[in-house]
């Protein structure tokens, strides 16, 4: 299997090549040359397969530069009940009718970004082992990437981490959950800015070559092509527990800032999972909502990129985005340049409102698109611990909003679940008027000491402070 850019640059690389370097060198994502096939038989096959054995079979089919039983080795030492805390790990439980919610919030943070990042800290430490390297990992995060990220490379060989965090705007508990931590290897950078900012000043350090370089700098954010490709792993998993037989088709609604999650069902659906639509949830920052329905994608700079109550979907850039429109145009490098370097870059949008292509989102592809509001929230909290005795974070209840918009008969419609609702307890308790349950390992976590350096938006500070800490 080899990888290439979205914007065309000439090289092909292997899996172990993109998993330590992040973007591609003239900026672009990484994707497969192809999406490999999987059959009716195929599917009949890993329908009983327990989930560590279902990453392994999907990882295989895009992993051939590690030996099948280091892999399968890998998985296995990833997903299992004492991390996820279910032999099921993403189990699925009916709402209400046609309705479904898959639990991907099990792991270490609390939070689906584990069941990516768990596998990736494992990928990183196999590799760098393999190679006698080190790697110096620069990550962005709106809330809980960045928790996920350290839990599982804390400690880990040969790597450190440097997150930045946009300053003052995630939740307390998520604040708590990475600077808490005070592992010589994790290094927390709060910026003066947004999560734009954050993600602006990583592609910015990693676009320097000569210092990406010098400081083996990589990347665990969803540009990271073997994150996105653990995702697709739920997908099936949600699909096998929806459905009785592979004829039926499911779709899934995701709540999604930066595109990532909902680009893994994507892929998923070009392997020829049967997906029917894929629904996109965001909230009042709704650039992706905008395309769906417009055509139009325009990016928002920081005055206008609101603090919202699901703050990990504030975000005004889907890094991820460029990808999906990679297939949207058929996979025409020249013409994605031209839209994400020549139009984004120079005037902060592109429009592919005429175009032929962006009917093929819907048609072809079968995205659709929602927004929530605070208030939307609220009632959708309410309603659903009132009625099904179920408390939901406000991310999947975006989620859930979104989804009874598209609601097909005989199609169900399974909401990936995205965090556990103490991560977010202030809106919890405006909503219902009391906290929502917290583990016991996490009582008292907003106290402990704190562990993080403030820095201004600008990438040059940044590389400053990690050449300063690996000197």
């Amino acid at each position: 299997m080899n990888y290439l850019s979205t914007r065309g640059h000439p090289d092909r690389k292997r899996f172990c090549e993109i998993l330590l370097e992040g973007l591609a060198p003239d900026g672009g994502l990484y994707l497969p040359e192809t999406y490999p096939q999987v059959d009716a038989a195929t599917l009949a096959k890993w329908r009983e397969l327990p989930y560590a054995e279902l990453a392994f079979e999907i990882l295989s089919l895009y992993i051939d530069d590690i030996p099948a039983a280091d892999l399968k080795a890998i998985c296995a030492k990833t997903y299992t009940a004492e991390v996820f805390g279910t032999d099921e790990i993403v189990p699925l439980r009916e709402l209400e009718d046609g309705v479904y919610i898959e639990a991907l919030s099990n792991g270490p943070t609390l939070a689906f970004k584990d069941m990516a990042m768990q596998l990736l800290g494992n990928l990183f430490e196999y590799e760098l082992a393999r190679r006698g390297a080190e790697l110096n990992i620069l990550g962005a995060t709106s809330g809980d990437t960045g928790s996920a990220a350290e839990y599982a490379m804390r400690g880990k060989k040969g790597v450190r981490v440097f997150m930045t965090s946009p300053d003052g705007r995630m939740s307390p508990f998520q604040q708590a959950q990475m600077f808490s931590l005070q592992d010589e290897n994790i290094h927390n950078i709060a910026i003066t800015g947004v999560f734009d900012d954050c993600q602006d000043i990583v592609k910015a350090v990693s676009n320097d070559l000569g210092f990406k370089r010098k400081y083996r700098i990589g990347t665990v954010n969803s540009i990271n092509w073997a994150r996105l490709l653990a995702q697709v792993v739920y997908y099936f998993a949600g699909y096998f527990q929806a459905t009785a037989s592979n004829d039926k088709p499911v779709s899934f609604t995701v709540p999604s800032g930066n595109f990532g999650n909902v680009c893994a069902g994507h892929v998923a659906r070009m392997m020829g999972l049967p997906i029917q639509t894929l629904v996109v949830a965001t909230n009042e920052n709704d650039v992706l909502d905008e395309f769906f329905r417009t055509g139009i994608y325009r990016v928002r700079g920081a005055a206008d990129t609101h603090e919202t109550s699901s703050p990990s979907m504030d975000i005004s850039k889907a890094s991820n985005f460029e990808r999906f429109v990679f297939d949207l145009v058929g996979r025409d490098a020249a013409k994605l340049r031209k839209l994400f370097v020549e139009d984004l870059g120079l005037e902060g949008r592109f429009d592919l409102s005429a175009d032929p292509a962006f009917k093929q989102a819907a048609e072809r592809f079968g995205f659709k698109s929602s927004r929530s509001t605070h208030a939307d929230r609220l009632a959708t909290i309410r309603d659903t611990e009132k009625r099904f005795a179920t408390l939901v974070d406000p991310h999947t209840a975006d989620g859930l909003k979104a989804a009874r918009e598209f609601l097909a008969p005989g199609v169900p419609m399974v909401v990936l679940e995205t965090a556990l609702p103490i991560k977010f307890a202030a809106t919890i308790v405006e909503a219902l008027g009391h906290e929502p349950d917290r583990p016991a390992k996490f009582e008292g976590i907003e106290a402990l000491p704190k562990r993080v350096v403030k820095l201004p938006a600008d990438a040059e500070a940044v590389k400053a402070y990690i050449a300063q800490n690996c000197d």
